[in-house]
């Protein structure tokens, strides 16, 4: 599966491959949900630490405990990416697609990635991010993000999914695979 190529004169927030608009379109608006622990835990499973979170808050990061993480006000997209990186981006269509291309474009730079995004999958942003990894996982269940004060938000709107960029294959099978299907792309 090759990249798709995105650029600034198309409009690049959720578009479908067909060119028809994405249910991804329908969210509710607000880019303030944090993970939960379960998960972050598993990310620091497999990559053995967090060193970058490059789209965070400091709330946010009470959770993941990022060794270093870049705020709103610092843009993310434009500061450099090492080490371990964990990456819950903002749900809005611009912010989603930027920060996944982002993911792919800046991979030299970085050791490891864990990317949780909406199962969008008929999204270039999704379809890209697909083309890239080294492994997903398909949630079995909708996830129970955190509002700001820590407390659960109930499900989500839609199905989640967590891809893996980097060598440890076998970690992230460890320890995703008990939240839903995990698929290793095949990308040559």
């Amino acid at each position: 599966m090759g990249l798709v190529e995105v650029t600034k004169e198309i409009p690049i927030e959720g578009c479908l491959l067909s060119g028809k608009k994405s249910r991804i379109n329908q969210n509710s608006g607000n880019n303030e949900w944090y993970t939960p622990k379960y998960i972050i835990e598993a990310a620091k499973k497999t990559m053995g630490s967090i060193d970058l979170d490059p789209a965070s808050s400091a709330i946010a990061n009470q959770t993941v405990q990022a060794k270093h993480f870049y705020a709103k006000e610092q843009n993310g997209l434009n500061q450099p990416w090492y080490g371990n990186v964990w990456l819950n981006p903002p749900y809005s269509r611009a912010l989603i697609s930027q920060f996944s291309l982002a993911v792919i474009n800046k991979r030299q730079d970085y050791n490891q990635a864990i990317v949780l995004v909406n199962n969008a999958t008929e999204t270039i942003w999704c379809q890209n991010l697909l083309g890239a990894c080294s492994a997903c996982c398909f949630f079995d269940n909708r996830i129970k993000f955190l509002d700001i004060t820590g407390k659960t938000c109930g499900s989500s709107m839609q199905g989640q999914i967590v891809l893996y960029f980097g060598i440890n294959h076998q970690k992230f099978v460890e320890n995703f695979s008990p939240f839903g299907s995990i698929i290793m792309p095949y990308n040559e």
